[in-house]
């Protein structure tokens, strides 16, 4: 099978992966405990952006081709917009669901991240919390792996990838969700042939969280409402819980589906240059399919596998 000149090698992206798994969960951790907030930074912007950018440079890759760097125009914008914000109560759902089964048999962590108070401390959020992890994360998986997986079929591009994304959080209670958003997005980066929606849409995905967050410690002020004193519904009523939600989510769930049909399709290249120093010289993509992955390109994903199981050890065996 000819190498694809423009993209790098499913098992290069692997192993590029795992390294930044592996920096992720060591220096970036470390970074994060030190300061929640310049940690994130330096993970998303030196741990996950930097690598990706210089290997696609320093091979030579087309930086463009690879990250779908395409043009959007505003009515995909605004419809990248509502498709999130349709498809943010079927993502909290699906973590809900996640939440609710681990619940039953461990004591639920919260949320690691610090949840802003005042004005200044929202607007440092968004900053830092949405918009970062928005072009950072976008940059890796709806560019470098959906891109290098294109080889594997769209479909299992975007499914591969979204299992990877949700991973990458190493964290089971926050899992389902970021599966479900991971296909959501793979399906707006397919259907624009644009990067740059995806990052509007993990961007907006993000702040309404946040949004979410901010209005909750603001009430728990006014009214000294505290979530740590919430107890959890019994068994019976979480199921009464999920099938009314289930209701609520098919309908934003489906008006969220209109909304992708609804939304433009971006300018297809389905040619890549064969060789960048002679003009002219294209290949298809079709060139490059495979069924699967091997054993050597599965091993890193594998190893990423184990990583996340130990670092949930506590909550998933203890």
């Amino acid at each position: 099978m000819p190498k694809n000149k423009n993209i790098p090698s499913i098992l290069e992206t692997n192993i590029l992966f795992l390294f930044i798994a592996l920096s992720l969960t060591t220096l970036g951790a470390f970074a994060q405990y030190k300061n929640i907030y310049i940690g994130l930074l330096i993970t998303e912007y030196i741990i996950i952006l930097m690598p990706i950018v210089l290997y696609l440079k320093f091979n030579n890759y087309s930086i463009n081709y690879v990250l779908r760097l395409n043009k959007i125009n505003l009515k995909q914008i605004l419809l990248t917009i509502l498709i999130v914000l349709f498809s943010y109560p079927v993502a909290v759902f699906f973590n809900f669901i996640g939440i609710t089964l681990l619940s039953r048999f461990i004591e639920i962590q919260p949320t690691p991240l610090p949840l802003p108070s005042n004005l200044k401390e929202y607007v440092l959020s968004f900053l830092i919390i949405s918009l970062t992890p928005g072009i950072c994360e976008e940059t890796m998986f709806r560019g470098l792996i959906m891109s290098s997986y294109d080889r594997l079929g769209k479909k299992k591009a975007i499914i591969y990838s979204a299992i990877l994304f949700g991973l990458f959080h190493f964290n089971v209670q926050n899992l389902l969700g970021p599966i479900y958003l991971g296909i959501l997005f793979g399906t707006i980066a397919y259907k624009t042939n644009s990067i740059y929606a995806t990052m509007i849409g993990h961007t907006v995905n993000n702040t309404i969280a946040l949004t979410i967050g901010y209005i909750a410690t603001k009430t728990e002020q006014l009214v000294g409402l505290s979530m740590e004193n919430v107890d959890l519904p019994e068994m019976e009523q979480m199921i009464i819980a999920i099938l009314g939600l289930g209701i609520f989510v098919l309908v934003f769930g489906f008006i969220s589906f209109k909304l992708i049909k609804l939304l433009p399709t971006g300018e297809k290249k389905e040619v890549l240059e064969l060789n960048t120093f002679i003009q002219g010289e294209y290949l298809t993509r079709e060139l490059y399919k495979k069924d699967g992955m091997n054993m050597m390109e599965v091993f890193p994903i594998f190893i990423i596998v184990v990583i996340f199981i130990l670092w949930n050890y506590k909550l998933l065996f203890i």
